[in-house]
């Protein structure tokens, strides 16, 4: 099967809205997670900062000293920040961003910038994120393919699992024929031990099962940098 590939910008015409809205599941939000977790941030934020002044004194360090006196305070709003995902809803996200097209050539964003924090160390991995889709007459507002990665990366993680939800969650919204996610992250854990780059991918309907389309596809992303 052969389909004309074009690199996706904000210029790109994308058609009418599509008034019907995607009833977006919470299957692809993995096993035992939810769309939206309710939490109360001020009383969160408290809590946690009580807690990073005892793993202080556990450390040896004295949470009383100049350099530390609001660390507790300021590691507890970094990393409900870090974790915002948890709280946020696809359906505001993607909103009325659905838009038809007559147009079913492969959409490719690469580079999309992505933070996350892994769930075995607590300690960041940061990268990018390539997202390729090919439209069933529908296309997404380009911004939003960055906010749903951001909903998934904002969350404690592995990156097997953050790949394959932002594929899930695309294939879910849209609807496509065939969608294809690649994400590069380097691991602070793992650069501590001369580890330098981990590289994940999840492929969907033509992306994973027909050749051309899927060597097309990484043509893109290799070649046209």
């Amino acid at each position: 099967m052969t389909i004309n590939s074009t690199i996706q910008n904000d210029g790109a015409e994308r058609g009418t809205n599509v008034e019907d809205q995607v009833l977006i599941q919470s299957k692809y939000l993995g096993k035992g997670e939810r769309n939206e977790i309710q939490r109360n941030d001020a009383e969160s934020q408290k809590a946690m900062a009580e807690a990073a002044k005892k793993l202080l004194q556990y450390i040896g360090e004295d949470p009383e000293r100049d350099g530390l006196v609001r660390t507790p305070d300021r590691y507890a709003e970094a990393l409900l920040f870090f974790t915002k995902g948890y709280s946020e809803d696809i359906h505001e996200v993607v909103n009325d961003a659905i838009f038809e097209v007559d147009h079913q050539n492969l959409v490719l964003v690469k580079n999309i910038e992505i933070f996350s924090m892994c769930e075995h160390h607590m300690v960041p991995f940061m990268g990018k994120i390539h997202i390729g889709y090919i439209p069933n007459n529908r296309v997404l507002g380009l911004s939003k393919l960055a906010r749903i990665t951001e909903i998934f990366a904002r969350r404690l993680q592995v990156q097997e699992r953050l790949t394959q939800q932002v594929a899930n969650a695309i294939n879910q919204v849209l609807q496509p024929k065939g969608v294809a996610v690649v994400v590069e992250c380097v691991h602070m854990c793992m650069v501590m031990r001369g580890i330098q780059m981990t590289t994940t991918c999840s492929r969907i309907g033509l992306l994973q099962d027909d050749q051309e389309t899927r060597e097309e596809f990484y043509t893109l992303l290799n070649v046209r940098q």
